[in-house]
């Protein structure tokens, strides 16, 4: 995946990108950078079989390394991300926009400089290729060598890229993201990764030229640096501050993810690299550092703490109540590849080797699991979330999970109320017919909700109206007597437009004529063959079509279709319609995620329904059959609150 915005030279507020050694020497080769290890593994693989020597076992280190240090990134990501393990403890509520996502692509570039800066360090010092794999000595040496060294020169560089001259310049990049997350940590200039290959370079190079240097030493300096530079970044507090209270001096020995944070907010204070000792000495420690850190670190899983700022956390004020929709797309979450669960969902190869892990975890989870917190965004001073839960779509076409996923529901919805939601909208196979009827058990079931339940399928009903172009006068309708078959048909028929209907039911069409007023009647006309409509060109797809099927289609005929999963595009001859979805509104913000294979800041028309009915402030609860006189009143609220149509057409 590419990152599809490369930036301009000159940014608001005078700060630049045209410095020199701003940019680094790859910028331009995307994805193809990760060829640049192409060498070191050649070099490594030739002097093993065609030398016969492990001479260049150096090589093959640099590659081990670099591999680690991207996993402890990973993994830290992962937790940063899990918001249903860690939201209570995150120093920042706010969530991380599609915009820093972009400006931290490509936070892995580091790694391969510091690569090449080892080789030259091994080529100019070939003694490097002979440590020995342990020296106790050197750890003791390494460690002193950071403390007294690399420790005050970081911290008076970092002052020192803050100063009016620099950091409009360099600096600013960095803090450009304004919520920390592990890919911070390396989301920097190419001139301030070179001056952090000296602070990393002093304590390595240095044991190692004072005759203590191993191969242990070096693993394991790169690898913690860069496991608290993730922890710094990680905006989750994981230390208790009952620890810092039975030993106060560890809070000028080693800093906290509250620390960073606060630097982030604060630029002129917290500027140690670990040790916040050097910003004691430096006269830079924020105040509020640990009594924030306290704050934080004590909040409990009750459903409402106070933030630093004297508010209280606020509980959301809509919910999207998503499901797994299969194995594969599981995989498309921020706490498993954040940047691949910000572009819209397509099978990629490299989550075909996580398939089998991945296919035994959502099995795990039928075992034992509860909804679990995914993403949320801001909309005017409303927070919304997306909850998911834990069952794939296979699994609610087994009879005897439905009772099972019922349940998760129905808690997920129980658990709202008592939070203060406002909405919970249900997506997709949440509020199947057979499973809920639409969300109507849970409405009929709890009288006095306070929360709204809302299928959504009202907008969703109309988002496929209104991309049929009004001069059509036949469509043919397959799903006619679902839910959203049901109401299309009847408002197609009002508007005079011939509708086949392909059901094999007599009785349940019969019972859908009649809701049409007796003049619109007869303008629903029950079909049982796709052959019936090899002559119209308008098809709304609401059921499974073969290639057979579709087949029947006459040349140029458009797919409208609210089928879940779509259909797949056999014919050329004819263009497909995607699944009803709108644009958010434009004052979105913390939004960082694609809703599975919709595009950024798209949803489904069902979560956009439920959107609606929160900012509408409407006060029923939208369960069980769609009604055909709000569909056009839901439409116009949508567009009122900035909500906009898709094209549909591909």
């Amino acid at each position: 995946m590419e990152k599809q915005d490369e930036g301009v030279q000159v940014v608001e507020d005078g700060r630049k990108t045209d410095a020199a050694l701003f940019s680094w020497p790859w910028n331009n080769f995307g994805n193809y950078k990760y060829l640049l290890y192409g060498p070191f593994l050649a070099k490594f693989i030739h002097s093993m079989y065609w030398k016969e020597s492990m001479e260049d076992v150096w090589c093959l280190h640099i590659l081990i390394l670099c591999g680690l240090r991207g996993l402890v990134h990973q993994l830290w990501s992962t937790y940063s991300n899990m918001l249903y393990l860690n939201r209570r403890r995150r120093v920042s509520q706010q969530g991380i926009d599609y915009e820093q996502i972009d400006n931290e692509w490509h936070w892995d570039n580091f790694l391969i400089l510091q690569a090449i800066v080892g080789t030259l360090a091994y080529l100019n010092f070939p003694s490097l290729a002979n440590l020995p794999l342990w020296d106790v000595r050197g750890f003791i040496s390494c460690l002193i060598l950071h403390v007294m060294i690399s420790e005050p020169l970081f911290y008076w560089m970092h002052r020192f890229l803050h100063s009016p001259n620099l950091f409009p310049l360099y600096h600013w990049y960095h803090h450009e993201s304004k919520v920390t997350h592990p890919f911070t940590a390396g989301n920097a200039t190419f001139l301030e990764h070179l001056l952090l290959c000296v602070i990393v370079g002093i304590p390595t190079l240095g044991t190692a030229f004072i005759g203590y240097g191993s191969i242990s030493v070096m693993y394991s300096y790169i690898l913690a640096f860069d496991f608290l530079r993730c922890l710094g970044h990680s905006n989750v507090e994981i230390f208790p501050h009952s620890l810092y209270q039975r030993v106060p001096l560890l809070r000028y020995v080693i800093y906290c993810p509250t620390y960073h944070s606060l630097h982030h907010q604060e630029m002129n204070t917290n500027f140690c690299l670990f040790m916040p000792l050097y910003d004691v000495l430096g006269n830079t420690l924020n105040a509020a550092s640990w009594s924030l850190q306290k704050e934080i670190s004590s909040r409990t899983i009750s459903e409402v703490v106070t933030l630093h700022d004297g508010t209280a956390e606020r509980a959301p004020d809509f919910v999207f109540l998503a499901h797994i929709v299969d194995v594969m797309s599981s995989m498309h979450a921020p706490f498993v590849f954040r940047s691949f669960s910000s572009v819209p969902f397509s099978t990629q190869l490299f989550l075909l080797p996580m398939w089998p892990f991945t296919f035994v975890v959502v099995l795990a989870m039928w075992l034992k699991s509860k909804t679990l917190l995914f993403s949320s965004y801001n909309i005017r001073g409303r927070v919304n979330q997306t909850w998911v839960v834990p069952r794939a779509g296979f699994q609610y076409f087994l009879p005897f999970a439905a009772e099972g996923i019922n349940k998760l529901i129905e808690e997920a919805i129980l658990r709202a109320d008592r939070i203060g939601v406002k909405v919970v909208s249900l997506a997709a196979l949440n509020k199947n017919e057979g499973l809920n009827g639409g969300g109507a058990l849970f409405v009929n079931k709890h009288p006095n909700l306070r929360v709204r339940v809302v299928h959504g399928n009202t907008l969703t009903a109309a988002v496929m109206l209104n991309q049929i172009p009004r001069d059509v006068n036949e469509v043919f309708l397959t799903g006619a007597t679902s839910k959203l078959g049901r109401a299309i048909a009847l408002y197609l028929a009002r508007s005079r437009v011939r509708v086949m209907m392909l059901t094999q039911s007599t009785e349940r069409f019969m019972k859908i004529q009649r809701e049409a007023p007796a003049e619109c009647q007869k303008y629903l006309v029950q079909v049982t063959k796709y052959q019936t409509a090899k002559k119209c060109k308008t098809w709304i797809i609401g059921k499974w079509s073969t290639p057979r099927q579709q087949s029947w289609a006459p040349s140029g005929t458009h797919f409208y279709q609210f089928v879940v999963p779509p259909i797949i595009p056999f014919r050329r001859d004819c263009t497909y319609g995607k699944l009803a979805a709108m644009r958010l509104p434009k004052d979105v913000t913390g939004l960082g995620t694609c809703e599975y294979t919709m595009g950024r800041g798209i949803v489904h028309a069902c979560h956009a329904g439920g959107l609606v009915h929160l900012l509408e402030g409407w006060t029923h609860h939208e369960v069980g059959a769609i009604n055909v006189d709000q569909i056009d009143v839901v439409w116009e609220a949508a567009l009122k609150h900035g909500l906009k149509p898709l094209s549909n057409s591909t």
